[in-house]
């Protein structure tokens, strides 16, 4: 089988069908819905956050994927810093986003969960990030850790998930790509992921924070565990965040 240079041949240009937009379909929406009856948590304000200058140079330097972790909590100004950096909304366009990471053709078509095990202010639980609201929005409150538990069995018993402060999921949601790029799209989402993840790892340099990201996942149980489809919506990266 040659799945992976099939599937680089096949969306090349010249084997491209027009575009929903070609057609003039309508766009998707550029945030999925929540349940209007969660509980919503704010998050700081970006603009009220307080953070110690950091030399990129620097930042880049010192970055490694950090697997043990102290074991303290992460603030909540902190996780607000990070979900700012990683998918933090500055303005809003009739048709798109412009956000704190590139994204092909503007289209961020992620949405961030959150598995919070220690972060001061905030129980532990899974939780969605409402990037227009800059709000987390609760799925889920962790009964004796079992929600640590669960996403670590879906992610081949990794123990560090379990240590960490949170464990970002980012979800693709593939029609707002391929609404624009049909098929080539799936070739963009994954450039976009490494794009968001990098952006977690320099930030969390800034934080005296280490990351781990996580592509060793089994996704249909990840996807089973979000509550999503794994069609229209699907985890494509995770990483976890801990103090050094």
């Amino acid at each position: 089988m040659k799945i992976g240079k099939d599937f680089m041949e096949q969306t090349k240009h010249h084997h491209l069908e027009k575009s929903d937009q070609a057609l003039g379909l309508p766009q998707p929406p550029l945030e999925l819905a929540y349940d209007p009856a969660a509980q919503l948590i704010n998050l700081p304000l970006p603009q009220d956050l307080e953070t110690l200058p950091t030399d990129l140079s620097s930042a880049i330097q010192q970055r490694r994927s950090i697997r043990k972790y102290t074991g303290d909590h992460l603030s909540i100004d902190e996780l607000s810093h990070l979900l700012w950096c990683t998918q933090g909304v500055q303005k809003v366009l009739p048709s798109s986003t412009l956000r704190t990471v590139p994204s092909a053709g503007a289209r961020h078509a992620f949405e961030t969960w959150l598995v919070i095990n220690n972060v001061s202010g905030i129980q532990p639980g899974l939780y969605r990030f409402i990037a227009s609201k800059h709000q987390l929005a609760l799925i889920n409150h962790s009964i004796d850790n079992d929600i640590a538990d669960q996403v670590t069995v879906c992610c081949a018993n990794q123990p560090f998930i379990k240590t960490a402060a949170v464990l970002f999921i980012w979800v693709a949601i593939p029609y707002r790509m391929s609404w624009r790029y049909g098929e080539r799209a799936y070739r963009y989402l994954h450039l976009d992921a490494g794009h968001i993840c990098q952006n977690l790892y320099l930030a969390a340099e800034s934080i005296d924070a280490g990351v781990c990201a996580i592509a060793a996942y089994d996704d249909d149980q990840l996807n089973a565990f979000l509550g999503l489809d794994g069609e229209s919506a699907f985890a494509i990266y995770l990483a976890t965040v801990g103090r050094k």
